[in-house]
């Protein structure tokens, strides 16, 4: 069996070489949309990744001669693949009750992946699951927008009293009307009045107009005011 120091360099380079690469696309996309984690982000954690598992497989080949000793090549990957998750942790952004950064999370993990498929030496893995990740975040995404883009989006503020189940109420209002809550954020207007605003991204039909869903809004019980934004 191979070790690192038998490996030939060109494998070597080739391996890291494609993990930057491949890692690098998934990146690319994500960069473009100004999104938590992009292009150098991605580069790092599938260069990383191959170099952890060559380190795996053929680091420790010398020591397996020993008797007494086992070898586990997945173990280091497995290292990686829980501890990528502290990383995606971090580009998750919470403000209210709106959550960005999954994808983004999600994607580096996968990037991981395709790092450790990539120094294994299964390329055929690895290139296919580059291929599929950029299919769903690039023409997944182009379908979401032309589908949404057939409705349209408006944004409705609601400064309401600081009630329980009150934003329940309001979504349950706009539901009934036919509107789809696509984000919420919730702010705290003045601590002493009690008082909340509540921002709703919805997306309406042709049928629905902004005037109705202010209209039936405001006859919700404790809404103190109504204003598209």
């Amino acid at each position: 069996m191979n070790s690192v120091w038998t490996l030939p360099y060109w494998e070597t380079a080739f391996r890291l070489f494609m993990a930057a690469v491949l890692g690098g696309l998934i990146g690319w996309e994500r960069e473009r949309d100004a999104h938590p984690a992009g292009f150098r982000t991605h580069i790092l954690v599938c260069l990383g990744s191959a170099l952890i598992m060559l380190i795996s497989i053929y680091g420790f080949s010398d020591f397996i001669k020993e008797e007494n000793v086992r070898a586990d090549p997945a173990r280091l990957a497995a290292q990686v693949v829980s501890g990528i998750g502290f990383l995606g942790a971090g580009t998750i952004l919470r403000h209210g009750l709106t959550v960005s950064g999954l994808t983004t999370a999600a994607s580096l993990w996968v990037v991981a992946g395709i790092g450790l498929a990539v120094g294994a030496g299964y390329m055929f893995g690895a290139v296919l699951t580059t291929i599929l990740a950029l299919v769903s975040l690039e023409l997944l995404n182009r379908m979401e927008r032309l589908v949404v883009g057939r409705r349209r989006l408006a944004k409705i503020v609601v400064t309401v009293k600081d009630e329980p189940g009150k934003l329940g109420e309001l979504a349950s209002v706009l539901r009934e009307i036919g509107a789809g809550i696509r984000k919420v954020t919730i702010d705290e207007e003045d601590p002493g009045d009690g008082r909340i605003k509540i921002s709703f991204t919805i997306r309406l039909s042709e049928e629905i107009s902004t005037t109705r869903i202010v209209e039936e809004v405001r006859r919700v019980k404790g809404v103190k005011g109504v204003r598209t934004g």
